[in-house]
């Protein structure tokens, strides 16, 4: 490595040593993702994410993050990117990143390290905030910035190599790095993304409408989803990633995973219990189990009862009249939101015709 003062390519050996797949270094000025922000959030794509908005001078300008910022160190991890195997009857899906160890504290934990290395090497203070899907940051912007990959017509930060199972985290430092040139994009024509979206969440390219969106509506909504998008949930009850797995990149994505050297995607990879769970099992997860089911994963970001109301909707989609029982239950459960989904489900099991799906 250099001397005392940390370039670029000591930043990049670190990162790589300690088990990310990609580092790239941002310029902090405002860029042109100032104004496409600002336009989503006013044409309330944010749905009820109002913290978003709350905090949207950070998020265009990185500067007013930290104090002295001269440079933002951008990193890439890969996550389950494998091909999923025949969904099961009576299970439900959940997206990829959920089921293991909560990235943030995996991810957070290397980033601290990086921040120590570089102290070390530098031989001072360095200066520096992390962030790993939290505070008021633009991630995909920055990483887009920073090289390491596009902002697909999924929304999502596509790598020519890696695909966009990818979690991001950014380490603001005020150390001058030179810093990486953005990736073109390489989208071109392609459509799949979009047109396979079953609740129709892109109006259009690259622009995600959070109200219409599975992810969104599983995790951060609460109450009632809105009955038109509920068969286009099908039995995803925490998250969803269609828009990633019919991605051309992605399938290239499975013959070209890193070796996974710090262990890091082990820990990352869903628990036995959640990799197909049964929505039975689900539907009768009282508070202590859905704790103790949970704990340690992101999956604590919805609720039990977003949970149980999102497996209400699965088991309408399903087609298994033996969920019957167990639907019938929280109907008459004394929550309405419960109650209201679970009649919604009663009508469709009730309907189910002898080959087993909705008629």
């Amino acid at each position: 490595m250099s001397g005392a003062q940390p370039n670029a390519e000591d930043v990049r050996s670190l990162a790589l040593a300690l088990g990310f797949d990609l580092v790239g270094i941002a310029d902090p000025r405002p860029s042109s993702e100032t104004r496409r922000f600002r336009d989503w959030i006013g044409a309330g794509h944010a749905g009820s994410m109002h913290y978003l908005a709350e905090g949207v001078e950070k998020r265009v300008d990185p500067r007013l993050v930290m104090e002295g910022v001269r440079s933002i160190v951008c990193v890439g991890l890969v996550y389950d990117p494998g091909a999923r195997g025949p969904e099961r009857p009576g299970s439900a899906l959940i997206a990829r990143y959920a089921g293991g160890e909560d990235y943030h504290g995996v991810v957070a934990e290397r980033l601290r390290a990086l921040a120590l290395a570089l102290e070390a090497l530098a031989r001072r203070p360095v200066r520096s905030v992390a962030h790993v899907d939290t505070g008021p940051v633009l991630e995909r912007a920055l990483a887009a910035r920073a090289g390491l990959g596009w902002i697909g017509k999924n929304a999502c930060l596509i790598h020519p190599r890696l695909g966009s199972f990818l979690f991001l985290a950014e380490l603001f430092t005020d150390l001058p790095l030179d810093f990486d040139t953005p990736i073109g994009d390489h989208c071109g024509s392609c459509r799949a993304c979009l047109d396979a979206c079953p609740t129709g969440a892109f109006p259009e390219p690259g622009v995600v409408d959070s109200r219409r969106c599975i992810s969104y509506t599983t995790i951060e909504l609460e109450g009632s989803i809105a009955e038109p998008l509920r068969e286009g949930h099908g039995t995803r009850v925490f998250g969803c990633d269609i828009c990633q797995d019919v991605c051309p990149w992605n399938v290239r994505t499975r013959r070209e995973v890193p070796a996974d050297t710090k262990g890091l995607r082990s820990r990352l990879a869903p628990r036995r219990s959640w990799r197909a769970p049964d929505l039975a099992w689900i539907l009768t997860l009282g508070e202590q189990a859905w704790r103790a089911a949970t704990r340690g994963t992101a999956l604590r970001r919805a609720k039990r009862r977003s949970l149980l109301r999102n497996a209400l909707i699965a088991a309408g989609n399903s087609g298994d009249a033996g969920l019957l029982p167990l639907v019938r239950a929280h109907a008459s459960a004394g929550d309405p939101c419960l109650e209201e989904h679970a009649r919604w489900a009663l009508v469709r099991l009730e309907r189910t015709g002898s080959d087993g799906s909705p008629e």
